[in-house]
């Protein structure tokens, strides 16, 4: 909305300095931006006898200025330089002076300053001098604004207090967010608290040397535990506030017990992968001012560009690293030679790493982002990936290798990561993104389009996106360091890597998954432990699902709270802690006895669990939660594959009859998807009436359950083609709180349009009736080919008794 004051500022300026050297014109329309800023700051330059102007409130600006001495009430030596200042208040919006009045420094501009002082947090009279004048002509906001607290607020307060009048030191924005400017200030004023003459807000030696002195323990007090706190309220958001503690006030004394500093300091130490003491020493100061924390401490993770010959693999064991970052394609014309080469896998598994797929094609610039280049590297790289024989599930990190700005992230990194991600899913899901870069590409991307695991590159502590942001929350992998290693006559770039451990890595590749037998015991095993583990009745069985469903079914977004999390429920993280000290891990596939297609357990589990908490809806026409997990949920991730394919396929049911659960056709709605969801169904109804999930499991692959699984799961849910598909049309329009949700997360995160606003398009709603349609005929086709399937079975099976009271007889 249009200011009348500010479009009267913005007037002004342009018409007494329109003709000045240098000057450019702001917009005129009433909304207060840099353009506006950087024209008041001209136009003080041009009154202070500058010449040409350049709208930078540099030192020769400041200097000048300040030679003015304080500007206050009844200041008159020059009209125009009071009515700069006065337009830039009023632009910050405070009312600093009456229509007509311009030019003068009046009792009202006078209030207005001391306003504005008390804001800063530095107080005192209403009068400007130079680092307020440089604070008052650009965009910082001194009132909380949205996103921003009132504890980060105080800090900001606190830091403008103590040190606006040093030389080095900027008033900084007092909003409440925590950002690269604040995080300047920090640095600076623990600069000066450690005694260097000239701070300039780097992590340099100096800084490194002072704070390994400057250790903090529970009890200690004064200005360095404010300063220590502080970056600890400044990284607090890493944390949830629906899981461990947010730290939301700084303290003069390092308090310990409860919820005081000292736990806090704990948690965020174990986060990062630090000793866990709850003291403030250097490596926990380190981490909490800059991205790569200590380059030095610990680390058992790494990545190159070259290759890992015998060696080297030797060479990395030896000296206690486990993981190795490798790349899954060099593009065309690149003279890095950094892809796998033949042979490699079998070399890094044999001498006991484990490797994480790394995928660049360039990505040094924003032009390398787009969402048609992000769709095409998405099937660039599951070709790769499939062709080194990486298993399903295996997390991909896709490279953002430059500094993008906020901006560039949401304009073009993030539709880059839509085409990724609505690439991998065509190709059946077989491989999850990851995304690599700074930490603020790194949450956002996460956020928006549910990056699997972070892999950060924190060795690049002077990248704004490392500035001002807490590392985030599903971070695998930390790059803090490059260092060249010489092993005898052979030297190669390493990159240590600190490693959290959600991101498991590959220790093998071309697994082919185990029988239905083998997956049974181990989910017995599972059951056994939920048992000791405290859980009885039905509990048992959804701890199982749980467990097998949480790293792949388990993410939420920590901005948006959507995601598996709460689409289908959170898990019980003391179990998967428990599982995993007993030795379990995922078992992400096994072989159906059925069919012989690899089933993935991680996306069964998941729908069982779905339809475990939520029974299906008394009218099958209806669509609710337990269905997302399952079914409703596959059809909204396909509906997004088919508006990213709406070009090629101007048909949304040719589109269904080509590609939706058709045996060896690669799509986000696959053969094996179906097979899950019915199964996973199937369990669930097994479950609820009183099986447990050991025996579901025999009954549906051991004694013959699975021969019927799609006529079974078409009359069970449904019942009818009419009402199965008003259930799906429901499913994916419904106004209900989780489907909505959904549509959210799973359709319109993924670059698409949500069908209900599709419908109204011209022609939209026939052709959502086409994709609708396309569904049910897709399950009706699955359901002839099994009833085919089974009529031979019977006749086969009858051969064979036939036979045995042959033999018999005999």
């Amino acid at each position: 909305m249009a200011d009348e004051q500010v479009l009267r500022a913005q007037k002004w300026v342009n018409s007494h300095y329109g003709s000045a050297a240098g000057y450019v014109r702001c917009p005129e329309d009433g909304r207060t931006g840099w353009g506006t800023m950087t024209s008041l700051v001209m136009a003080l330059q041009h009154e202070l006898g500058i010449s040409p102007v350049t709208g930078s409130f540099g030192p020769t600006t400041y200097s000048k200025f300040a030679a003015l001495g304080d500007i206050g009430f009844e200041w008159d030596k020059n009209r125009n330089l009071v009515s700069v200042l006065e337009y830039g208040l009023w632009c910050k919006g405070y009312w600093a002076v009456e229509p007509g009045s311009e030019g003068w420094f009046t009792g009202v501009t006078r209030d207005a300053v001391k306003k504005l002082r008390e804001n800063m947090g530095i107080g005192g009279e209403g009068v400007i001098n130079a680092p307020i004048a440089k604070a008052v002509l650009n965009m910082d906001a001194y009132v909380v604004v949205a996103g921003g607290t009132d504890g980060i607020r105080s800090i900001q307060q606190w830091l403008n207090g103590r040190y606006w009048t040093r030389d080095a030191y900027n008033i900084g924005p007092c909003d409440g967010v925590y950002s690269r400017d604040v995080q300047k200030s920090l640095m600076i004023a623990l600069q000066y608290e450690l005694g260097i003459s000239a701070p300039t807000g780097n992590f340099g030696p100096g800084t490194q040397e002072g704070l390994k002195s400057h250790t903090l323990a529970p009890g200690d007090s004064g200005v360095f535990v404010q300063l220590f706190s502080a970056a600890c309220v400044f990284n607090s958001p890493t944390y949830d506030p629906e899981g461990d503690p947010v730290l939301t006030t700084w303290r003069p004394k390092y308090d310990s017990g409860g919820s005081s500093l000292a736990e806090w300091v704990k948690i965020f130490q174990k986060f990062n992968r630090l000793t866990d003491s709850g003291k403030g020493d250097y490596a926990t100061w380190a981490q909490l001012l800059v991205s790569m924390g200590d380059p030095e401490r610990p680390a058992n993770g790494s990545d190159t560009r070259y290759e890992i010959t015998r060696s080297r693999a030797k060479w990395m064991h030896d000296n206690g690293y486990q993981f190795v970052g490798r790349y899954i394609y060099d593009p065309p014309g690149s003279t890095l030679d950094k892809e796998i080469k033949p042979g490699e896998l079998e070399t890094i598994f044999s001498n006991g790493l484990k490797v994480f797929p790394i995928y660049q094609d360039n990505a040094r610039k924003l032009g390398d982002f787009t969402y048609s280049s992000g769709y095409q590297h998405g099937l660039n790289a599951h070709k790769h990936a499939s062709e080194y024989g990486f298993n399903r599930g295996t997390t991909i990190y896709f490279a953002v290798d430059y500094d993008a700005t906020g901006e560039e992230i949401r304009s073009a990194i993030v539709p880059y990561f839509h085409g990724v991600q609505a690439a991998l899913a065509s190709q059946g899901k077989k491989y999850t993104h990851g995304v690599y870069g700074s930490r603020n590409v790194c949450s956002t991307v996460s956020n928006e389009t549910f990056a699997r695991f972070s892999f950060v590159s924190g060795m690049s502590w002077g990248f704004s996106g490392n500035l001002g942001f807490p590392i985030p929350k599903n971070w695998a992998f930390n790059q803090i360091k490059e260092f060249k290693v010489t092993n005898g006559s052979d030297t190669f770039d390493l990159d240590r890597d600190v490693v959290s451990g959600i991101d498991p890595g590959v220790s093998s590749v071309n697994d082919t998954g185990g029988p239905a037998d083998g997956f049974i015991n181990y989910v017995q095993q599972l059951y056994d432990l939920a048992g000791s583990y405290g859980a009885s009745g039905t509990k048992r069985d959804q701890l199982v699902m749980e467990y097998i469903r949480h790293l792949e079914y388990g993410n939420k977004s920590p901005v948006n709270k959507l995601g598996w999390w709460y689409l289908i429920g959170s898990y019980d993280t003391g179990f998967v802690e428990y599982c995993n000290s007993k030795g379990m891990s995922i078992r992400k596939s096994f072989t159906d006895p059925f069919t012989g297609y690899q089933l993935g357990s991680e996306h069964m589990m998941a729908t069982a669990n779905a339809h475990l908490l939520r029974d299906q809806p008394d009218s099958k026409k209806a669509a609710n939660g337990g269905d997302v997990g399952g079914w409703a949920g596959d059809l909204m991730t396909f509906w997004a594959e088919w508006r990213n394919s709406e070009e090629r396929y101007a048909n949304p049911w040719q589109f269904a009859h080509d590609k939706l659960a058709v045996p060896g056709v690669a799509s986000s709605f696959g053969f094996n998807d179906l097979i899950e969801d019915a199964d996973g169904y199937h369990l669930a109804r097994a479950v609820r009436g009183n099986k447990n999930i050991v025996e579901a499991l025999k009954d549906h692959y051991n004694s013959g359950g699975g021969l019927r699984r799609f006529n079974n799961y078409f009359t069970q849910r449904w019942g009818n083609a009419a009402d199965c598909k008003t259930s799906a049309h429901n499913a994916l329009t419904s106004l209900d709180k989780t489907l909505s949700a959904a549509q959210i997360y799973l359709i319109t995160w993924s670059g698409a349009v949500q069908p209900a606003a599709y419908q109204n398009l011209p022609g939209g709603e026939e052709k959502l009736s086409g994709f609708e349609q396309g569904f049910v005929d897709a399950l009706l086709a699955r359901m002839g080919t099994e009833r085919r399937n089974l009529t031979q079975y019977r006749a086969n099976h009858e051969k064979y008794l036939k036979a045995a009271r042959a033999r018999s007889a005999r």
